[in-house]
């Protein structure tokens, strides 16, 4: 099947599958497993942080983040499109009691710096305490400016905030922007990183950020059921995401505009070409079109999408360019 879903259905590499079977193993919630804790020391290196924890997922390492950034009665500020306010199960307020202060995204995906300082509550007892600004970069597929980056850290650091990034796709913004993971992350205390998307992987995120950080995340997780124990087995492939598949996603990045070109040259879908930055194509469909009649269609022909109002075709390492023309081809013969 050509699945443009998501990115997560992208299939381990014959290499991960091998580093998998032969990847030396302990009990990582002993902190023995020799395989974890290379992929951990290697990620922050690579990312420019003191420690690193490998985690079964980007909603848990999300979770540990704000778990570990804030207390009980708490609050973080994010935007109303970011997926640990929006797409995560409301696990902060239901296990970290943690209140999320959702702010409007802007077109490019940023939040304007005046709501973030109108939004920080005062030091008063009627007040939800703000301790954290939490991002996503990529958001929508958009790559977050520089400059925004920068001016909200100083922001935070005005008002004594931590910043997190949830990064589960920070490598599709690395190679977008011609960055690398660590210049984005350096403008953050904590950041999420996805190994299971368009890296390739086949499970694990990880949580970056100080050693303090860390050992609070650890403990979190050992409480919330994380411990994995044997993990190298996915660790292993875990490693391999980050040295062999980051450059990679130039070559998704290059499909999901071809996608987005010859999709728009087809009656009765809109894209704005300006925000197929990365591997994410939106397309608005005319209400004369049949979605899910066209969903099923392109089934019948090896073609997986998401029917709704507007489209979200994901490219990733699974789908080729010659992918990307069966489908335009396909979506002209349902139609």
């Amino acid at each position: 099947m050509i699945d443009f879903r998501s990115d997560t259905v992208t299939q381990p590499t014959e290499a991960m599958r091998k580093a998998m079977y032969v990847a030396e193993v302990g009990d990582d919630v002993y902190g023995d497993d020799p395989s974890v804790n290379e992929l951990q020391s290697y990620a922050a290196d690579l990312l420019g942080f003191d420690d690193a924890l490998f985690v079964c997922s980007g909603t848990q390492a999300n979770l540990l983040a704000l778990m570990a950034h804030c207390e009980r009665g708490d609050e973080y500020i994010c935007g109303q499109q970011a997926h640990n306010y929006k797409f995560e199960g409301g696990g902060a307020a239901v296990l970290g009691s943690i209140q999320p202060q959702p702010l409007t995204n802007l077109a490019d995906g940023t939040i304007a710096l005046d709501d973030i300082r109108s939004a920080i509550k005062p030091d008063d007892i009627h007040f939800a305490r703000t301790r954290l600004i939490s991002l996503e970069n990529t958001i929508g597929g958009i790559v977050l400016p520089e400059s925004f980056l920068a001016d909200t850290q100083a922001l935070a650091f005005e008002h004594r905030l931590k910043t997190h990034l949830d990064g589960a796709r920070l490598a599709n913004a690395a190679v977008a922007s011609g960055r690398s993971m660590a210049q984005i992350s350096e403008y953050f205390d904590s950041v999420s990183l996805c190994l299971s998307k368009g890296l390739a992987a086949p499970v694990g995120s990880l949580l970056l950020g100080d050693e303090r950080l860390i050992a609070k995340a650890r403990r979190w997780r050992k409480m919330l059921g994380g411990g994995m124990r044997q993990a190298g087995v996915l660790a292993a492939a875990a490693k391999l995401a980050l040295t062999e598949q980051v450059e990679r996603l130039a070559e998704d990045h290059d499909n999901a505009r071809l996608l987005a070109t010859e999709l728009a040259q087809i009656d009765g879908f809109e894209l704005d070409m300006g925000r197929v930055q990365t591997n994410m194509v939106f397309a608005k469909v005319a209400e004369s079109i049949d979605v899910k009649a066209l969903a099923a269609g392109l089934r019948e022909q090896g073609i997986l999408i998401t029917p709704g109002a507007t489209l979200r075709l994901v490219t990733h390492k699974d789908i080729s360019g010659v992918d990307v023309v069966k489908t335009i081809q396909a979506i002209k013969s349902c139609l």
